[in-house]
């Protein structure tokens, strides 16, 4: 088998394809012949060094796959060799074989390719928990999505407008297009005065009641004003970092204190939540991850939610993936295939 290996920090041309002999799966275990594998701006993190759980040098990348189970490990299953299946890897998807817990494997609809299967556990996952689980979207909410034309910012899109809300976005200005045939509001430049004079024209001054921030930094600052009283801002992914701005949960929070007031009561008389989301953390929660990949999976088959490939790159080219990723070329998800 092969597989892409981070063995140190630094540009994409660190990305090392490698041979290995193929893992047994073990009881409670498959091993999935992969086709395709999902590439998120974590894995790019690891990559340079700035994604505070990567685990210790030298690892394989990659959260996602879609393929077919090749072996089933001793003891009770509900799989079957030869099933088209999605999973979630914890690691080790950047490869043409990977092992996971049988309950992190789920059947594909069939309506789906490899690409687009392998487009849906990350993405998904985090605009559910972030939408549905955290902000608790009602109907007839608006919600603001930062960098909009990502994989999450895709997914995001069309989970709120499943719960008719009124949908913002920001994004380069060669994005608009596309993202406006994906159903999206209003679509805005991505700099931040135009984002908040655009916002609170919009909204008539009342501010939204979701904001999907995934840029970090100083931005979350700007986000969190731009709340409507009972506002939620969800702060997950730290795109800025990969630029040099390093910014951890407690700096996040000191900075949206400290760019409203540092007295306590007017802070809470503001009325708005800030929730920090971490995907890396909640593996631990299997029967809320497991539900919640057969209610994606359950809408993906109806046709409610439908994944966007940007761009597909073979494994090998892993290292190209990456700098596509990092240029914010991509309107959706990013994948590899095998």
């Amino acid at each position: 088998m092969r597989e892409v290996t981070i063995a140190r920090h630094g540009s994409p041309d660190v990305l090392d394809v490698v041979d290995r002999a193929p893992r047994e799966p073990g009881p409670g275990e498959v091993r999935i012949r992969v086709k395709a594998a999902g590439v998120n701006f974590a894995d790019v993190l690891m990559r340079q060094g700035h994604y505070p759980d990567a685990p210790p040098l030298p690892f394989v990348p990659g959260f996602e796959v879609s393929g077919f189970i090749e072996a089933i490990g001793p003891g009770p299953t509900r799989h079957e060799v030869g099933r088209h299946v999605i999973a979630l890897t914890r690691l080790g998807g950047y490869a043409d074989s990977v092992v996971v817990p049988g309950d992190f494997a789920f059947n594909a609809p069939p309506r789906l390719s490899h690409n687009e299967a392998a487009a849906v556990p990350v993405s998904y996952l985090t605009g559910i928990v972030a939408l549905y689980r955290m902000a608790g979207l009602k109907a007839g909410e608006t919600v603001l999505i930062h960098n909009a034309g990502g994989g999450v910012g895709v997914a995001a899109i069309q989970l709120a407008r499943l719960r008719r809300a009124t949908v913002f976005g920001t994004a380069s200005a060669a994005k608009h297009n596309a993202l406006r045939s994906l159903g999206i509001d209003q679509v805005l430049d991505d700099s931040p005065e135009q984002v908040e004079k655009a916002v609170m024209h919009l909204t008539h001054g009342r501010g939204v009641d979701v904001v999907l921030d995934s840029v970090g930094g100083e931005n979350l600052a700007r986000s969190h004003k731009l709340l409507a009283p009972l506002g939620r801002l969800i702060a997950f992914g730290v795109h800025d970092t990969s630029r040099g701005e390093h910014r951890g949960v407690i700096r996040t929070l000191a900075a949206i204190w400290n760019a409203t007031t540092h007295a306590p009561a007017p802070l809470a008389a503001q009325n708005r939540g800030v929730f920090s989301l971490d995907m890396n953390q909640l593996w631990t929660e299997r029967r809320f991850l497991h539900a919640s990949m057969e209610a994606l999976l359950t809408d993906v088959a109806a046709g409610r939610l439908k994944p966007v490939v940007a761009k597909a790159f073979p494994l090998g080219r892993a290292c190209d993936a990456h700098r596509f990723l990092e240029d914010r070329a991509n309107v959706g998800k990013v994948v590899l295939t095998c």
